[in-house]
C-alpha cells in the first residue's frame, strides 16, 4: 500500500492562502430568539426553558428580545415555530420539551414526528432552530439531560444564527434615477 503525505488544507501555503473558515460565534448581542416549549412533562420542560434562557442571555441576547410560546406538547411545537418563522421577527428559534417512553408506541410516534416537524419548518423558512426536545426511556434521564439540554439549544440557535447571517450575501441594490 502506497502511502502519500497530504498537506493540511487548514494551513496556509507559502504565499500565505489557507482555507476560508467561518469560526463559530456566540454573541448574542442583537439577536432575536423565540422559544416554544411544550406544557406536556411539565418540569423537564420548564427546567429546559430555564437553562435555555439563562444560557442566551449569558451570550447577550436581551431578556427583552426573547419570546417564549407554550404548546400543548411535542407534536404541537412545529406549528407553533412556522408561524413564529412566519413573522419574521427572530433570528432563531429553538424547540424545547421532552417525551418520555411509556408502554406504546406512541413515543416513538411522538418522536419522529415531532423531530421531523421541527427539522421540515427549519428547512422551508431558512430560520435556524435548535431541537432541544428530550427523548428519553425514564424521568430520571430527562433530569439528568435538562441543564446541558437546554444551554446546547442556547448556543447552538445563537452560532447557527450567526453563520446564516455570515452566509447571507449583503443586498447591495442600486438604485438610479430614470430621468
Amino acid at each position: 500500500m502506497n502511502s502519500t503525505t497530504h498537506s493540511n488544507p487548514v494551513s496556509s501555503d507559502e504565499e500565505g492562502r489557507g482555507v476560508g473558515i467561518l469560526e463559530a460565534d456566540l454573541n448574542g448581542q442583537d439577536m432575536r430568539i423565540g422559544i416554544v416549549q411544550a406544557r406536556f412533562n411539565e418540569d423537564h420542560c420548564i427546567a429546559l426553558t430555564e437553562a435555555c434562557i439563562e444560557e442566551l442571555i449569558r451570550l447577550g441576547v436581551a431578556q427583552d428580545d426573547i419570546r417564549l410560546v407554550t404548546v400543548p406538547g411535542a407534536l404541537e411545537i412545529p406549528f407553533a415555530l412556522q408561524k413564529l418563522a412566519e413573522t419574521d421577527e427572530f433570528d432563531g428559534l429553538v424547540a424545547l420539551g421532552a417525551v418520555i417512553r411509556g408502554e406504546t408506541y406512541h413515543f416513538e410516534l411522538v418522536s419522529n414526528e415531532s423531530a421531523a416537524g421541527i427539522s421540515r419548518v427549519a428547512l422551508d423558512s431558512g430560520l435556524p432552530i435548535a431541537n432541544g426536545v428530550l427523548t428519553c426511556d425514564t424521568d430520571e434521564q430527562a433530569d439528568v439531560r435538562v441543564q446541558i439540554k437546554g444551554a446546547d439549544c442556547a448556543r447552538a440557535v445563537v452560532e447557527m444564527a450567526n453563520l446564516a447571517l455570515a452566509l447571507t450575501p449583503d443586498l447591495d441594490i442600486e438604485i438610479t434615477n430614470a430621468e
